[in-house]
């Protein structure tokens, strides 16, 4: 069976550096950090009081006052977003046939906001079951699938997924594949997640695994620098259109960039641990690769999963010089988490997005709060350390890895007929 062509239509994205992929790639190449003093709930006696919290958010300018309470926060991020890329994407709704368009959202946690709120209001009752009847739709990580796929009359495969921080790029390795075979023309493929919350916060300060640079916090997220001490927390959501080529071409499409091949692996090894030799990051770049066509010599950039963390920031500059070897030390490798924070679940698409628009771009955004080279890290290779650099890339890979050892790499290149 030969297998369809698949390009990138239209983008979506809510970040803490911007709430519009304008802005969002605005403060990626100038280098902006999302980061600031957490403003949802009292921090004061938490360990980490600061994250990358979407800026200026009011709910009540994007829906009505009965949507706003029918939705969990990570819903309307996700909506939001997706409304951006459908309207970008130029979609035609009384010509588009419906039934040939699915939407993947994924999330890592989903509703965690709705799940605190209710099950909190319970237990300060009087033991009476009063519950909101959207407790459950709302919390659950598929209903904004399910939303977006009502709200625009999207009738084909439908779903979300789940693996941790890897779960957006799985839902974007997997519209890939559907349309590919021919099981679609096109999806709404993304995620959207929003944890910054007491449970959410607490939860990962209990694992250690945020930074506690509260006195710094512009400069607490520091891939790949020796003193980085954990990530810091995001929120927000990216959505993507992919579309078969013939498709988008029909119908006067503009075309961001190819998807050109997707790789998934498990680490079998630990819960939260990276495989010390970055073995499932080798297996699913590997598998992009291939899948791609495409050699180690093709790729020009590579946006890491790169956390801030002591134990991930070491594992995958390894894995990229085993699978790349030479051809390493020439490709511009970033992390723009050093500027959006840790997304969860929505980071594989933001940063896909981020991926995507380097391509059409030419440029690569920096890894910002770089001051002191880690000597378990190979320093000749280039991190795009501090500014954003100009070279033509002609081909950009993304990492995104999860909890559970989830592993997902997407490559994207120029779109050639």
């Amino acid at each position: 069976m030969k297998l369809r062509r698949v390009v990138v239509t239209g983008l979506g994205a809510l970040t803490p550096i911007g709430n519009s992929v304008e802005e969002y790639w605005k403060g990626l190449i100038n280098g902006v950090s999302g980061a600031g003093p957490i403003t949802r709930f009292d921090v004061t006696k938490f360990k980490t009081r600061f994250a990358c919290e979407v800026k200026g958010f009011n709910p009540e300018n994007y829906f009505d006052r009965k949507e706003v309470r029918k939705y969990d926060i990570y819903s309307h991020f996700g909506l939001i977003s997706a409304d951006e890329a459908v309207k970008d994407a130029g979609f035609d709704m009384s010509k588009l046939d419906g039934n040939r368009v699915g939407v993947i959202m994924a999330s890592g946690i989903g509703g965690l906001d709705t799940l605190i709120s209710e099950v909190s209001n319970f237990l300060q009752g009087d033991g009476t079951p009063r519950f909101n009847p959207f407790f459950i739709p709302k919390m659950i990580s598929d209903i904004t699938a399910g939303h977006i796929s009502i709200k625009y009359g999207f009738r084909g495969p439908n779903f979300a997924t789940v693996s941790a921080c890897a779960s957006s790029a799985n839902a974007l390795v997997d519209a890939f594949n559907y349309i590919r075979l021919d099981i679609a023309d096109a999806f709404v493929a993304g995620g959207a997640e929003a944890a910054l919350n007491p449970a959410g916060v607490g939860g990962f300060n209990a694992m250690h695994a945020l930074s506690t640079r509260n006195d710094d916090f512009l400069t607490a997220s520091r891939p790949f620098d020796k003193d980085r001490d954990g990530f810091v927390i995001g929120e927000g959501a990216g959505v993507l259109i992919f579309e078969e080529l013939e498709h988008a071409l029909n119908r006067g499409a503009k075309i961001y960039a190819e998807v050109a091949g997707g790789g998934l692996s498990g680490d079998a090894y630990h819960m939260t641990q990276p495989h010390p030799e970055g073995l499932g990051a080798i297996l699913s770049m590997k598998g992009a690769l291939k899948d791609s066509g495409l050699t180690t010599k093709d790729i020009d950039h590579i946006n890491t999963h790169g956390t801030s963390t002591p134990l991930g920031d070491i594992v995958e500059p390894k894995a990229i010089q085993s699978v790349f070897g030479e051809d390493a030390y020439r490709i511009n490798i970033n992390s723009t988490k050093s500027m959006t924070g840790h997304l969860l679940g929505a980071a594989g698409a933001i940063e896909s997005i981020a991926s995507i628009l380097a391509v059409k771009n030419d440029i690569v955004p920096p890894t910002i709060n770089h001051f002191t080279d880690d000597p378990e890290i190979d320093n000749k290779l280039n991190f795009t350390f501090n500014k954003a650099q100009h070279r033509v890339v002609n081909a950009a890979l993304t990492n995104t890895f999860g909890f559970g050892g989830h592993n997902a790499s997407l490559i994207f290149k120029k779109f050639k007929e």
